[in-house]
């Protein structure tokens, strides 16, 4: 049994790898941009992608997670429904929902304060995004994890040399060009990844579409709740100060709070998720509880020595202040120990998702009110102080109702 984990580790590594390079390349281009670019159209283009980040949920509605689990265990003979199915409904809702955020434009322009244009390129970026993390689960779900790792390579480097060739060629100062260039990447990899695994759309099924919705309904509420928890900062901040405060923000924040999260989606979670899942769930939680304050602190020092690296690199439009780095690891590292208990959770199935679920719902708006009223009092620096106070609602939220439901007395329950 060990040397068969072993070996399933080793296959593991090269995909892995591979993964993590095409991060790191994703990583610099965002860097590239943002350096380039300047402060306030990196803001422009961070708010672009925060409107895209919180529509893609609805356009996704989990169905990338459906398929992760359903597509390994299905027999050969029923995949290709699956991905049919998956693929036309997740089109069809994504033009529905595109299609309401063109016809709702002044209201939403109004209330997030971005121009019409803005709002469509969201638009039109999440429906790529959608389509790209469609495609990429099924790739995943048949385990051509060599063939998803190595696209997902080429594209980032695509990506980053073009993003290169704007801006050292063509001089190109304006967010658009970049976010243009984004979705038709993503578009170029869907396409890749469909045209791969052979989707055949007359194969698509209406009965299945609605069980495969429902699958999905608990991780979709999820999703949509830290959508909007994680990504309406950045709206704040736009609405109340301006996009160049969006870009600092943005290096300051959101930029290491990506990248540690892509590093844990594609390295430490190929191990831990996996160990996660089949864990005793009583004894999983009281461990995450002693180590949630170490996994904060570490993040918040990697954070920080990190973030002092980008501003070496970045310097000009983005002045590197001590105090503001500081505000912003600590936050980054309450974030990571709430994600920490948010993943165990989502591992237990349906109780842990309705515990997840209940949480969130009771610290939202607290949450959400702490974050707008220190953006609105303090601006950028506001922004860094209200992150970390609603991620502190949601871990004390989460540690209480974990160390309650899954008391070892009650796990069998």
């Amino acid at each position: 049994m060990l040397k068969a984990r072993a070996a399933r580790l080793r296959w593991a590594a090269g995909p892995t790898l591979v993964s993590a390079l095409a991060s790191g390349t994703a990583a610099a281009t965002t860097l590239v941009i943002a350096r380039g670019a300047g402060a306030s159209a990196f803001g422009q283009f961070t708010v672009v992608l925060s409107i895209a980040l919180i529509v893609t949920v609805g356009m996704l509605t989990s169905l990338h997670y459906v398929m992760l689990q359903e597509l390994p265990r299905a027999d050969p003979g029923r995949r290709p429904e699956l991905m049919a199915t998956a693929l036309l409904a997740t089109l069809a809702v994504s033009a529905g929902l595109a299609a309401l955020g063109v016809l709702a434009a002044p209201l939403l322009t109004a209330a997030l304060n971005v121009d019409t244009r803005t709002l469509v390129l969201g638009l039109a970026l999440a429906a790529s995004m959608t389509v790209n993390q469609l495609a990429e689960s099924f790739l995943r779900g048949l385990r051509r994890f060599a063939f998803v790792a190595w696209l997902k390579l080429a594209v980032a480097i695509v990506y980053l040399a073009g993003a290169s060739w704007c801006l050292l060629a063509l001089g190109v100062r304006e967010a658009e060009p970049y976010v243009m260039a984004l979705i038709a990447t993503n578009v170029g990899f869907a396409l890749t990844a469909v045209g791969a695994v052979r989707v055949r759309p007359h194969l698509w099924s209406a009965r299945l579409a609605r069980s495969l919705y429902r699958h999905g309904m608990y991780v979709t509420a999820i999703a949509a709740l830290t959508g909007v928890l994680f990504g309406i900062d950045v709206i704040f901040l736009n609405h109340w100060a301006g996009p160049a405060d969006v870009g600092v923000y943005s290096v300051y924040n959101g930029f290491p709070k990506r990248l540690l999260g892509v590093l844990f989606t594609d390295g430490v979670g190929l191990v831990l998720l996996p160990v996660m899942a089949t864990a005793d769930k009583p004894l999983l939680m009281r461990r995450i509880a002693r180590l949630a304050p170490a996994v904060a602190g570490a993040t918040a020092v990697v954070s920080f020595a990190a973030s002092t690296v980008f501003f070496l690199l970045m310097r000009g439009a983005y002045p590197y202040s001590t105090g503001l780095m500081a505000l912003s690891a600590l936050g980054i590292g309450v974030h990571t120990a709430f994600n920490l208990y948010s993943v165990a959770l989502s591992m237990d199935g349906v109780r842990g998702a309705r515990v997840l679920i209940r949480c969130l719902l009771a610290g939202t708006p607290l949450a959400l009110a702490a974050l707008a009223a220190c953006v609105r009092w303090q601006g950028l620096a506001g922004g860094l102080v209200g992150f970390a106070l609603a991620n502190l609602v949601l871990l004390a939220a989460v540690a209480v109702a974990a160390a309650r439901v899954y008391r070892p007395e009650e796990g069998a329950a």
